[in-house]
């Protein structure tokens, strides 16, 4: 299970840390990563890390503003937002993976998923 924290209402410009927890074993698996859904619109791929080398992937829209991380012994997965603008505002989800299915941003490549938390950016 995936469980999601961290999201607020932040002004453009600001910051946030998103966290997502795994419960139960020790994630083995091959990749964890962050989507978003914004209101009327679809679920979208931002970033994902590859739990065993760490190397980080990210949508263009994102580069260089925000950061995935994780914390193996914690079992967690987080997303540093910097720069925030009015269009990141979302819904974000973790997801985790098996195996590699060949394209991390698309749904089917993610076995589990969290129930996501809110984004909002406004002034």
């Amino acid at each position: 299970q995936l469980v999601e924290s961290g999201g607020g209402l932040v002004q453009p410009g600001g910051s946030l840390r998103l966290s997502c927890a795994a419960s139960g074993p020790t994630f083995h698996g091959h990749a964890m990563a962050w989507f978003r859904q914004a209101p009327g619109g679809e679920r979208a791929f931002v970033g994902a890390v590859d739990w065993n080398t760490g190397r980080t992937y990210y949508v263009n829209s994102v580069k260089g503003r925000f950061t995935i991380f994780r914390d193996i012994a914690k079992n967690s997965l987080y997303l540093q937002m910097n720069g925030l603008k009015a269009e990141d505002t979302a819904l974000y989800y973790c997801a985790s993976s098996e195996y590699y299915r060949g394209s991390y941003d698309l749904l089917h490549h993610w076995d589990s998923w969290g129930q996501g938390t809110q984004v909002t950016v406004s002034s």
